[in-house]
């Protein structure tokens, strides 16, 4: 989504014509969910996607064909065998879609308001007007809100609008909402960004920290080695930070927003990012490797005076179990465990990590011996 954003910012700034087409309200199965977004400029060119399909080809040919109109039009598709049989979609969804032609200073002041807040990654909502009257709305059709992590205003579209009973019916942030419909106005939240921090810059972190990226975490590499971690190795992190591991660590500024993923090349540097991280206020650290070493660093930790209870949350062996045994393998399963931990929560991924292990028969004596789970 910021890569669309980005673009529209930047054409408007050019003062190239446009049609921007969002998808604002799903029901049922659908290829993309409400928020997602594409611009079709006037030569057909597209960035975004609505999911690819039938839907997505008539509406950009209907944006082509409005693209110099003013004003908003909602678009309803229902996937059945008109929409969604040569694609193999015919579940029953329907989607909803608005387009429009912004244009002017006031469309460029709200659209890089968008750009801001998603690039600082601190959560944000936005509200779009889908049905006034069922609102008992006095406001067109389009009309568009930023409400920003602490609940206030940050810009609207039209400019010159009322927006405070819009606003007032904005969901509260910290609850994690879901993109819905309320009052005729499509709510599209953003939740805040996960810093990912990846302790270990060798082949396991370089294809994590790539997939992770394309998931929208903020990636941040730790290394003691500057011929691997550097920014030609990880053109994805928003941070590369090369020093003593345990040092590096000691000053990062941890906080729940910050899941930390320790993959280095060796026991030792494992067992101390560990001793670093576990106590930490991070909501997620998980740890590569084999149950025998895991085993062994855990009771080297609790040995040298580490709280047991630290180490209870630690996820370990990481990665969801779905049979990897290459390097992309092993990144696709821990990132599926990272976008769990993230959109589903910790009961949610404890539930899940527990029916592997039981599904695989497993026992874990070290829990019997220390209470600590991994």
């Amino acid at each position: 989504m910021r890569d669309v954003v980005h673009w529209l910012n930047e054409a408007l700034r050019g003062g190239r014509e446009f049609v921007y087409c969002q998808v604002v309200e799903t029901k049922g199965s659908t290829p993309q969910k409400a928020g997602a977004g594409m611009v079709v400029n006037a030569d057909g060119g597209q960035t975004g996607t609505l999911g690819g399909g039938c839907v997505e080809a008539e509406v950009k040919q209907r944006a082509i064909g409005r693209i110099d109109r003013d004003g908003a039009e909602l678009q309803t598709f229902v996937l059945d065998h008109d929409h969604a049989w040569a694609d193999g979609l015919i579940c029953g969804g329907k989607m909803s879609i608005l387009a429009e032609a912004p244009r002017g200073p006031a469309s460029l002041a709200y659209f890089q308001a968008l750009e801001r807040l998603l690039d600082a990654g601190d959560g944000f909502q936005e509200g779009v007007v889908i049905d006034a009257a069922r609102g008992g709305l006095a406001v067109p059709l389009g009309t568009r809100v930023l409400v920003g992590p602490d609940g206030g205003l940050v810009a609207n579209l039209p400019a010159d609008l009322d927006v405070a009973e819009i606003v007032a019916s904005a969901a509260d942030l910290a609850s994690r909402p879901k993109p819905g419909v309320r009052g005729g106005v499509a709510w599209l939240p953003t939740l805040p960004r996960i810093r990912l921090v990846i302790v270990g810059a060798g082949h396991v972190g370089q294809a994590v920290a790539r997939m992770a990226a394309e998931a929208d975490f903020d990636v941040w590499v730790v290394d003691d080695r500057r011929q691997y971690a550097n920014t030609e190795r990880f053109p994805e992190a928003r941070r590369v930070l090369v020093g003593p591991i345990g040092a590096v660590l000691a000053d990062l500024d941890v906080d729940p927003r910050t899941y930390a993923l320790i993959v280095t090349r060796g026991h030792g540097h494992d067992e101390e990012a560990l001793g670093r991280l576990a106590p930490t206020r991070a909501s997620y650290v998980g740890l590569i490797g084999s149950r025998r070493k895991i085993r062994l660093i855990f009771e080297s930790l609790v040995a040298g005076g580490l709280d047991p209870s630290t180490l209870e949350r630690v996820a370990a062996p990481v990665g969801l179990e779905i049979g990897s045994q290459s390097v992309p393998e092993i990144a696709v399963s821990i990132v599926a465990e990272l976008i769990a931990r993230r959109n589903l929560g910790e009961p949610a991924l404890a539930r899940l990590r527990g029916a592997m292990h039981a599904e695989r028969g497993e026992s874990n004596d070290f829990v019997a011996e220390t209470g600590v789970e991994f």
